[in-house]
């Protein structure tokens, strides 16, 4: 069926990079929107970016001009490159298409220390 598997988290410095992966099972993820999720403790789950099939891609402010969401879907992968890494953005973040067609995945611990 359809999965969602997620890497690439880790433990950065404050002004470092890290780049998370998601791979996709099923055909259905060249027709949805994929977007990137986040819950930091203490918080509730929020959705940063998302890019759409065609690669319309959107971001809340709060990570504009440092995060990159990006897909292929020939590999049925999405990506999102973060940079200027912050504490705030200590996290665990998920990928997840917009519709719900997917289950939600195990997540990615990202944490950014001081």
């Amino acid at each position: 069926q359809v999965q969602l598997v997620e890497s690439g988290g880790g433990s950065v410095q404050a002004g470092g990079s890290l780049r998370l992966s998601c791979v996709a099972s099923g055909s259905i993820f060249n027709i949805v929107t994929m977007g990137w999720y986040r819950q930091a403790p203490g918080k509730t789950r929020e959705r940063i970016a998302f890019i759409t099939s065609g690669g319309y891609t959107s971001y809340i402010d709060a990570v504009k001009g440092r995060f990159t969401i990006s897909r292929n879907n020939a590999k049925k992968l999405v990506y999102l490159q973060m940079n200027s890494l912050k504490p705030q953005d200590t996290a665990v973040y998920y990928c997840k298409d917009v519709t719900n067609r997917y289950d939600w995945g195990q997540g990615n611990q990202v944490t950014v220390s001081s």
